[in-house]
């Protein structure tokens, strides 16, 4: 902060233990017979101290400014669907002395960072001592053949701070230098971190060629489309010449969606849709009715459907879906046992295509989008890592907006701003439209 230099970073000595937020081995039964709804994470998540791990040969060590929460920071707090100290012991048992290191009895979690970093690895060529980054969560071994047509199939392909350890909500982290991409100079630490999960895999999903590929005037569905990777969707589909149509739950999401450019806006809590019956009964009708609101927006059907909630809305996803249209899937935070008519699926020729965070290539170029101005960050709400657990608990019951970011080294909101300029020319009120809603 006070604009050191890398040989003054570098004569710095490495504390042999850090600041993070951490769950315990020992508590990985505490909600057993707890609904998934009632699961706390303030009761799992620990902060304190952790030993400082070596540094590999291909790693550097980053100062974390901030962090942020996602979907598997929860999932990771409420051992959901199973337990991270599972990944952390398969690690572990793959033979190399440095991935024997992620099997503890501790777990650092946390999958966005934004820092400066304070020591390399003999082996590291592209960065150095003091550049400002940000970190995207792809963990590959390079040296893996299996990695270098696309990463994401690499066979030993992990998301760091899910199912690796020293994950980036803490006061230091390590990474492998291919986790590095240069901080936006334009965005405050907070706005820098929330980025690269969400943003990635929005890119992915939608813009490569290992998604969607979408193209322009093509009709694109994003349920939950202010939510953390929905309001990045929006953002791509009207950068590419898409049409988008929103589902959001409530009128004050209707009105960000709006304020954002997005013009068909579904708003599902007006519209009372119930697409399941009961628990095991789905209605068709619903659907039916679904795709009637979609085609009176906009008049046709979805090209593309962008779907992350999974299980409440998978049938829908499929039925509404135009002739030959493609249902975009990446997660599955309603449930992820899913159930769809096949009848829809197969004889209108419809396509269903996961994917899953993004290759090295497509985290770059999000971010370079990003840091050029041209794709905003969908930041709400800021905690400190004191109230890690709190943050959490905000993402587990939808309560948020956007993406939460948490301070980790940075003492306050809006530090690291490197490009006043050309912040004043994007506007405050792009950058914070999240914050203003």
């Amino acid at each position: 902060m006070a604009g050191a230099t890398g040989a003054q970073l570098e004569a710095i000595p490495i504390p042999d233990h850090y600041r993070g937020a951490y769950l315990r081995k020992e508590d990985v039964g505490i909600f057993e017979g707890i609904a998934s709804s009632a699961k706390d994470p303030r009761k799992s998540l620990h902060l304190g101290d952790v030993p400082t791990p070596e540094l590999a040969p291909d790693e550097v060590m980053v100062a974390v400014m901030a962090s942020s929460i996602n979907f598997n920071t929860v999932w990771s707090s409420i051992f959901e669907p199973v337990s991270t100290f599972g990944f952390l012991e398969k690690l572990g048992r793959s033979g190399s002395l440095w991935d024997q290191r992620h099997n503890q009895p501790y777990h650092v979690i946390g999958s966005d960072g934004s820092g400066v970093i304070i020591r390399v690895g003999a082996s590291v060529r592209n960065w150095k001592v003091g550049d400002k980054v940000t970190i995207h969560c792809n963990y590959v071994d390079d040296q893996d053949p299996s990695a270098h047509d696309d990463s994401m199939m690499a066979t030993n392909q992990r998301i760091w701070g899910f199912e690796t350890n020293f994950g980036g909500l803490a006061d230091l982290t390590v990474v492998k230098a291919n986790q590095l991409m240069p901080k936006p100079a334009h965005l405050s630490w907070e706005e820098a971190a929330v980025n690269a999960l969400c943003n990635s895999t929005s890119y992915r999903m939608l813009v490569s060629k290992n998604g969607a590929a979408m193209k322009q005037g093509d009709v694109v569905l994003i349920w939950g489309a202010t939510g953390g990777i929905g309001g990045y969707a929006v953002q791509y589909v009207l950068n590419g010449g898409g049409i988008p149509v929103g589902v959001v739950s409530s009128k004050e999401k209707a009105d960000l969606l709006r304020d954002m450019g997005c013009e068909a806006v579904i708003d599902r809590s007006e519209m009372g849709y119930k697409f399941w019956k009961d628990e095991t009964t789905q209605d068709e009708s619903e659907w039916r009715r679904f795709g009637k609101d979609i085609r009176s927006l906009v008049g046709e059907d979805p090209d593309i459907v962008f779907e992350h909630p999974g299980r409440s809305t998978m049938g829908a996803s499929v039925y509404v879906a135009k002739k030959g249209g493609l249902i975009m899937t990446c997660a599955a935070t309603s449930g992820y046992m899913i159930e769809y008519d096949n009848r829809h699926l197969w004889m209108k020729l419809k396509t269903i295509k996961s994917s899953h965070f993004a290759n090295y290539r497509e985290a770059f170029e999000a971010n370079r989008l990003i840091s050029k101005g041209m794709i905003q960050p969908v930041i709400s709400k800021t905690y400190p890592l004191e109230e890690v657990g709190a943050a959490c608990y905000s993402v587990h019951r939808n309560e948020h907006e956007g993406k939460i970011g948490v301070l980790t080294l940075s003492p306050s909101e809006n530090l690291g701003i490197d490009n006043l300029e050309m912040r004043e020319r994007i506007g405050e009120n792009k950058i914070g439209r999240f914050r203003r809603y």
